[in-house]
């Protein structure tokens, strides 16, 4: 079926194609959370256009598939997609499309696992190091003092939900600075990132041969940051969250001419201390609305011999 190779064509392209237009842009570090829903678009039109030439694929090499798909279409719209000329290659897709599926979804489990693991050990290690007082209960958004030298602050999920400052982050931090990091923090959680984080890794781990899902991972970790600097910055000013990302990260040398694991830190703070240049409203709307046309393209691609037996 030509369809299936449009498809599976069409995914390839945007796959190669908007990276490119994304990377060459200026516009997704002043926008961060409308980048972010551009990049699940075409991650999920990438997705779209696999699943689709799948289920089209499986219709044409098993009748049973193809019968239980078209059970309700009239013959025109059957004999518009020629489900009977498709050759020996029809199954061989099918399969490999299917089981690149199920490898997707064993992968994002597997990184579900270990996110959950990663919680309950540092959970335990936090009610080792701060155990509630008698008498107290832990309730959503309790602030955790934890004793340590080294200053940092995160957002511990789970039931409930706690924040985490240590001591030295405490004496770093002065002013407003802690209620920047613990706002950072707080839209990290109510945005969810930690779920775009996931999925983010689990296509790049499944997937290491594919750019765009290696693209998507590293555009997900430095775009929630962003994100989060934006949601601290308009409580408490750009400079006061710029200040607070020096305090906690100059102890581990991220602003010295060595690469490190936070060299993005430098250019978050450059960020913060450049006046804010952001889109219009308009503009944002226009390419959010761009963008979520972006999955339904293949979809209208898949219907068009059916419409067009129909018309």
């Amino acid at each position: 079926m030509m369809l299936t190779a449009a498809l599976l064509l069409l995914g390839a392209l945007t796959a190669v194609v908007a990276p490119r237009l994304l990377a060459r842009a200026d516009w997704p570090d002043r926008e961060p959370v409308v980048a972010l829903w551009v990049w699940q678009c075409v991650v999920a039109a990438v997705l779209v256009c696999c699943a689709l030439s799948m289920t089209l694929s499986a219709a044409a090499a098993w009748h049973a598939v193809g019968g239980q798909l078209f059970a309700s279409a009239p013959r025109a719209v059957v004999e518009a997609y020629a489900l009977g000329t498709a050759g020996p290659w029809a199954a061989t897709t099918a399969l490999t499309l299917a089981g690149g599926g199920l490898w997707s979804a064993a992968m994002l489990l597997r990184e579900i696992g270990r996110a959950r693991a990663r919680r309950r050990r540092r959970r335990a290690d936090l009610l080792v190091r701060a155990p509630l007082l008698p008498g107290e209960v832990a309730v959503r958004g309790r602030l955790v003092v934890l004793e340590s030298e080294q200053p940092d602050a995160w957002w511990q999920p789970g039931t409930p939900p706690q924040l985490v400052v240590t001591t030295a982050a405490l004496h770093r931090l002065k002013g407003r600075q802690l209620d920047a990091v613990l706002a950072h923090e707080q839209g990290h959680a109510r945005a969810r990132h930690d779920w775009l984080l996931n999925c983010s890794s689990a296509l790049a781990g499944g997937f290491p041969q594919v750019p765009v899902f290696a693209a998507f991972r590293d555009e997900m970790h430095r775009l929630v940051e962003l994100a989060a600097d934006d949601t601290a910055s308009r409580r408490f000013g750009r400079l006061t969250t710029a200040l607070a990302l020096v305090e906690l990260n100059e102890h581990r040398g991220v602003f010295g001419p060595c690469p490190t694991p936070q060299a993005h830190v430098p250019a978050r703070v450059n960020r913060l201390l450049t006046p804010p240049d952001r889109l219009t409203a308009a503009r944002r709307l226009r390419l959010t609305a761009a963008a979520a046309l972006v999955p339904v393209v293949p979809v209208l691609l898949a219907f068009v011999p059916g419409l067009r037996a129909l018309g």
